[in-house]
């Protein structure tokens, strides 16, 4: 799935707008009736989805990098006394 097929540049949004848009569409789905533009709807979900996952995986990257910084900087000073 291409991320760029989506109407709105997402990779500006945080998160946390990206989770509100996600219900959003999730709700629009929910609430239609017609069953021809759900298919389309929900595949634009899935790709929305797609890139949560991706910034999600970003975050957690930059998470461990900084707490591997923090852990070397505390065993360096433990050990440089």
């Amino acid at each position: 799935m291409k991320d760029k097929n989506l109407p709105n540049n997402y990779d500006d949004f945080s998160l946390e707008e990206l989770t509100k848009e996600a219900n959003k569409m999730i709700e629009e789905l929910e609430n239609q009736k017609d069953l021809e533009n759900s298919s389309e709807n929900y595949q634009n979900l899935l790709k929305l989805n797609s890139i949560i996952e991706k910034k999600f995986q970003k975050n957690i990257k930059k998470i461990n990098e900084k707490t591997k910084e923090k852990i070397l900087k505390i065993t360096k000073k433990r050990y440089a006394k």
